[in-house]
């Protein structure tokens, strides 16, 4: 029977090998600290968390997120730990909650590895506290309990940290939220639930991803979702008003205010158990391109959601078989002999049983998936689609801007056939860092220097293309920055189709004019937002969405340039200015930990495909790949070239 504790309650463990699984409202940093029987923390190597998520007998997440499961094995614990105190804590950051009073009552539970629940408890009453001591594993009398204690701490971590004895307890709260900003810098926001908290699905659909074994841990409020670190399809967001500031409003113009509607009935409902076939649009939203864009992260959540269940179904397997093993051969007489050799076959045929059905339900969940995806994929619209869709083939130049735009795929490795759309809010709220650099991952290290710089421009022109190809010919802008002039190749199909507001600029001297034109800009053009007062702006300004394409950064750029750069970043995105970088962070060490903020405040992908996604709600490393034109394609061309003529016949 589950315990629920209250504060200052205690309650002995069954057991010595736990997991202790914490639920919020939204990512937080989770570790755990080692004392001795004082209580006393005695050096950060007692310490796990994000930076350092393993010490001896404790293993925790490796970054902020809504869930964690925390592994803990009391006997492999040093003789001299006596207390094991899990903390909880807020990740700094812009957006980021600065209170848990701010957020949902976190939720921690103490299970067993088979996912019983031995006790739980629910952290109310915070207010201003950053940081908080969840609960304690004690040992009194070689007994092992566990107690509530929900101790929290204005002071953030390190006053949490400085309270258990630590000596430098400033600056291991600083490296730990360095990694997790670091982490939170590459990972996904969760867009919330639909109305009814669930997919929609027909009548006779299947169940959800991952029946059939033990389910992956959901999150309490939002469910998974892409890593879009834009709103979610469903936040309501101000609608375009003509007031004296509507020429520079950069909101949707089209965003809802209300809950959308339910999708119309496209379908007849399956036949007694054979699963519903799948049908583009099956997800809430006012128009087509909001229920295509709702039913992807629809498809994003099921394969994350399928792929956990698999993940925790085998880890289940693999504990248990240990376990049954550990007890078969505690005896030294069943050690040998037949009596040994029969427990191991048995523990193995358990484990492979129970894998078996895992995988039989992961490959149901992924053969429905693909078989949807199969369907979605030839509906998309040109914004949500690849380059090798028909739909290019057809492509006009929009009178309004779309939802979303596709920036790349994702998939996983069970499912690595099943590609998902990556899909970012229009218009943009973030910058995005196309890494050109060779330490990123296996394929970027076996990648020649020169060709993944050129494969990094090349990602980059194919952005700024489908950019320019889903907002309207008079609404968005091109500039780039190219100190060196080494990116003449890949920046021909701009160059040629004249779709850029000029030509690329080279020198310091021309960094320094085209960062100063976009900063002067963002000024001016808040200052008028501010005042209610967009009338007044120069009549040469131009009031489109502006992107600033840097190549080679930080090449030509004085320290003056660098902090222009870094208020464009931080500033340019909620008036309109985008900044599209294509660097290697190794070539900015000299600027050391000021450039930082610029990295976190930019979504980073690669030119080639890199497991660097992360989904803080079940933990995936998730495998982005940017979109390319098929071999030998010219759709690239062919839609600039439309793009062109009809700036060209707008300017007439």
């Amino acid at each position: 029977m589950t315990a629920e504790l209250v504060r200052g309650q205690n309650h002995t463990l069954p057991q010595t090998r736990l997991e202790i699984r914490v639920s919020a409202g939204s990512p937080v940093v989770a570790g755990a600290t080692l004392g001795d029987e004082r209580g006393t923390v005695r050096g950060a190597e007692w310490i796990a968390h994000p930076a350092s998520h393993r010490v001896p007998g404790l293993e925790v997440s490796r970054q902020a997120a809504a869930d964690h499961r925390l592994a803990v094995d009391l006997d492999a614990l040093p003789g001299s730990v006596h207390r094991v105190t899990v903390l909880l804590a807020l990740p700094l950051g812009p957006g980021q909650p600065a209170r848990f009073g701010a957020v949902a009552a976190p939720f921690v539970a103490v299970t067993g590895l088979d996912g019983t629940e031995i006790a739980t408890f629910t952290l109310t009453g915070l207010d201003t506290e950053s940081a908080v001591s969840a609960l304690e594993l004690y040992r009194r009398q070689g007994v092992w309990k566990v107690r509530a204690v929900g101790q929290g701490y204005a002071a953030g971590l390190a006053g949490m940290l400085a309270d258990q004895g630590v000596a430098e307890a400033a600056e291991v709260a600083a490296s730990i939220q360095e990694a997790v900003a670091s982490g939170l810098a590459r990972s996904v926001t969760p867009p919330p639930r639909t109305s009814d908290g669930e997919r929609v699905r027909h009548p006779g659909g299947p169940p959800a991803s991952g029946d059939g074994g033990p389910a992956a841990p959901a999150p309490p409020g939002p469910a998974p979702a892409p890593p879009d670190p834009a709103p979610a399809p469903s936040d309501p967001a101000p609608a375009r008003t003509e007031t004296s500031g509507g020429p520079v409003n950069y909101a949707h113009p089209r965003r809802q205010t209300s809950a959308p509607p339910p999708p119309p009935p496209t379908a007849p409902p399956a036949a007694p158990g054979q699963p519903a076939q799948p049908v583009a649009g099956d997800a809430t939203g006012w128009s087509m391109d909001e229920r295509l864009y709702n039913q992807i992260w629809g498809m994003f959540e099921d394969l994350a959601r399928a792929v956990a269940a698999y993940r925790s179904a085998v880890d289940f397997a693999e504990s248990r078989m240990d376990q049954e093993l550990d007890r078969a051969l505690s005896d030294p007489r069943s050690r040998i002999g037949g009596a040994g050799d029969r427990a191991r076959e048995e523990a193995r045929a358990k484990h492979d049983e129970l894998t078996g059905r895992a995988r039989e339900a992961l490959e149901r969940d992924l053969a429905q998936l693909a078989a949807e995806s199969a369907v979605v994929e030839p509906a998309l619209p040109a914004a949500y689609a690849g380059w090798g869709n028909p739909v290019w083939h057809g492509y006009r130049v929009p009178m309004e801007i779309p939802m979303a735009l596709r920036i790349g795929d994702l998939h996983l490795p069970e499912g690595i056939g099943l590609r998902i759309p990556l899909l970012v809010r229009l218009p943009l709220e973030r910058g995005i860092w196309v890494d050109s650099g060779r330490t990123a991952s296996e394929a970027a290290a076996a990648t020649p220097g020169d060709r993944l710089r050129t494969l990094a421009m090349e990602t980059a022109v194919a952005l700024a293309a489908r950019l320019l190809a889903v907002y309207p010919a008079d609404e968005f802008s091109v500039h780039v920055i190219d100190p060196a002039g080494s990116a003449a190749g890949p920046l021909a199909p701009l160059v040629d189709a004249g779709v850029l507001a000029g030509p690329p600029t080279a020198g310091a001297e021309g960094v320094s004019s085209v960062l100063a034109h976009l900063t002067r800009r963002v000024d001016l053009v808040q200052m008028a937002i501010r005042a209610g007062a967009s009338d007044a702006l120069p009549p040469d300004l131009d009031t489109a969405e502006q992107l600033l394409i840097v190549n080679d950064f930080p090449h030509g750029f004085d320290d003056r340039a660098v902090t222009q750069l870094r208020y464009l970043a931080d500033e340019g995105p909620s008036v309109g200015v985008h900044l599209l970088m294509v660097a290697d962070r190794e070539d900015t060490r000299a600027y050391g930990p000021v450039l930082d903020p610029l990295w976190r405040s930019l979504l980073r992908i690669t030119p080639v495909a890199d497991d660097h996604l992360a989904d803080p709600w079940v933990g995936h490393a998730w495998t982005y790949e940017p979109l390319r034109a098929p071999q030998g394609s010219r759709v690239l061309e062919q839609v600039l070239a439309l793009v062109a003529a009809a700036r060209r016949a707008g300017y007439r």
